[in-house]
């Protein structure tokens, strides 16, 4: 991020952490609408489990600040995300800013023949509880590239059904 760009005041976040998943899906639908899907955050939580996403500063576009909650019974995450980049219909670029959950993500929509379109998403986070944190991950990799590989394919049945954006 630049000094002057829309990462001002985002800290030590803007770096990548060492906590580093990634899902991909391929979507049998054209890369624009997949794209647009994306951006249509209060319906994130529509494929993402036990989350409801809200924009809660700006318009969903660059330098918004977004929210998204997960609750599972009496425990809740707070995550909120600086949009960063927007480079349609290819790319998203967020950080990640809250106290728990930190570091760069970016979401890429790739066009591929017969109007399909590639998912990547990719997450750096800081792992909380330094040394104790970096230990754990190695056990804890395995459930975040399920659950966010499960959510990418919920996202794209989704897309493919007609129900987003």
């Amino acid at each position: 991020m630049s000094a002057t760009g829309p990462g001002d005041g985002l800290g030590d976040a803007v770096r990548p952490g060492s906590g580093e998943v990634t899902a991909t899906v391929i979507v049998n639908a054209p890369a624009a609408r997949v794209f647009a899907a994306f951006l249509t955050w209060e319906k994130q939580g529509e494929w993402i489990p036990f989350t409801k996403v809200r924009v809660v500063e700006g318009d969903g576009g660059e330098g918004s600040l977004v929210e998204a909650v997960t609750a599972l019974g009496p425990a809740t995450l707070r995550d909120e995300l600086r949009v960063v980049k927007i480079n349609p219909p290819y790319e998203v670029r967020v950080v990640h800013c809250g106290k728990v959950l930190r570091g760069p993500g970016t979401m890429r929509c790739t066009p591929m023949s017969g109007d399909r379109t590639q998912v990547v998403l990719h997450e750096w986070f800081h792992l909380p509880a330094g040394p104790v944190g970096k230990l754990a991950w190695p056990v804890l990799w395995p459930g975040s590239k399920v659950s966010f590989t499960a959510a990418l394919k919920k996202f794209g049945r989704l897309i493919e059904d007609g129900r987003l954006p």
